[in-house]
């Protein structure tokens, strides 16, 4: 293999693979990046078994071929050169890398080792504007559960109800669900959110479509240049439709910056108390009021002007609040709850895509 290529093509390939390479895994190779011609293009993919990611970039290929090299090491590298043209040329498992000014051998694996990248042939087939993908992801993913103990809650559920697609996430603490308009595919599928986060950074800033090919154990999406193949989760995702409230016995209107100021002021007394902060409505004031309490720092208490429709206290998680307000996009937030003990519901009155559910503590 020989070819020249970009310092700035080949670091932002290496950049987009490199995450998904595993170097705590129990096969070394794994911390590799495969570096193959294919087409006359140069192809970087990474897998962790799990997700599997393959960059394409233009190269001049002199002389076809393919080599693994650790992807840690071959990022760090690359990002460190200067802009120009870089000279990749294979020498009997050997990578030698050079550009006017420097010259480097990193030894490699041969490519016959790396396991082979996953791909789907049949499946259902759809599309989505990248950018607007990308905002459901940044409003749903971090929802997601980290806890591996309970699977299905560490995935984003994908699917068309009524024709309509949504997404949603939850870690039984909170759940975040987005309308993403009509789509004609019957979808139904459990995505990790870990690869979510993976294809977050690769869309970008990118216009480009976002094109998924699934099947019942993978998926494929394909934005530009880069494509991600990741395995579905099995298990029945909860029935959340069930959890989120309909009619209020309280509700607030108020700005969402107001929100976030009052939030972000009060979670500076309530790091002893896990982020427990009580949020208090008083329909006569119109204020909406949040205090918390630290008994070695002191206590504090926050107020914003709000339209409420009765009185009310509930008791938050700052941190899941504060997390919920960063993501909605209006400038006004509707804060809805029914009793100490039901779930809180915040949305954007202007529109109904995105609605947000927290769970109380207990006070």
């Amino acid at each position: 293999m020989k070819l020249q290529v970009t310092q700035e093509n080949l670091n932002k390939a290496l950049s987009s693979v490199a995450r998904v390479a595993n170097s705590r895994g129990t096969l070394p190779i794994l911390a590799n990046v495969l570096i193959k011609t294919t087409n006359n293009r140069l192809s970087l993919s990474a897998t962790n078994l799990d997700i599997a990611i393959t960059h394409y970039i233009g190269a001049k290929v002199s002389d076809e071929g393919s080599i693994t090299v650790p992807a840690r090491l071959m990022q760090d590298f690359v990002g460190s050169l200067p802009d120009g043209v870089i000279e990749l040329d294979l020498q009997e498992n050997k990578l030698h890398v050079s550009t006017e000014q420097y010259k480097s051998v990193v030894n490699g694996i041969v490519a016959d080792d790396f396991p082979a990248m996953p791909a789907i042939s049949s499946g259902k087939k759809w599309s989505l504007p990248g950018q607007e993908f990308k905002k459901a992801l940044q409003q749903v993913a971090f929802a997601a559960s980290a806890d591996e103990t309970r699977p299905v809650l560490t995935g984003i559920l994908l699917r068309t109800i009524d024709g309509v697609l949504t997404m949603a996430a939850t870690d039984s603490y909170r759940l975040a669900e987005k309308t993403l308009g009509k789509n004609k595919e019957e979808v139904q599928m459990l995505i990790p959110a870990s690869a979510m986060q993976d294809l977050l950074k690769a869309v970008g800033d990118s216009e480009d479509q976002v094109k998924i090919t699934h099947d019942d154990q993978q998926a494929l999406f394909q934005v530009g240049d880069i494509e991600l193949v990741t395995r579905l989760l099995d298990g029945k995702y909860p029935d959340y439709k069930k959890l989120i409230p309909k009619t209020f016995s309280a509700k607030a209107t108020l700005k969402r910056a107001d929100l976030i100021n009052v939030t972000k002021v009060s979670s500076l007394f309530a790091r002893e108390s896990a982020g427990s902060v009580t949020i208090e409505l008083n329909k006569a004031s119109k204020q909406l009021s949040i205090r918390s309490v630290a008994s070695q720092l002191g206590e504090n208490t926050a107020t914003a002007d709000a339209k409420a429709t009765a009185d009310g206290s509930i008791t938050l998680n700052s941190r899941y609040l504060l997390d919920a307000l960063g993501v909605l996009a209006g400038d006004s937030v509707v804060f809805g709850f029914n009793g100490k003990l039901e779930p809180t519901l915040l949305y954007d009155p202007d529109s109904d895509e995105y609605r947000h559910i927290i769970m109380p503590l207990k006070s």
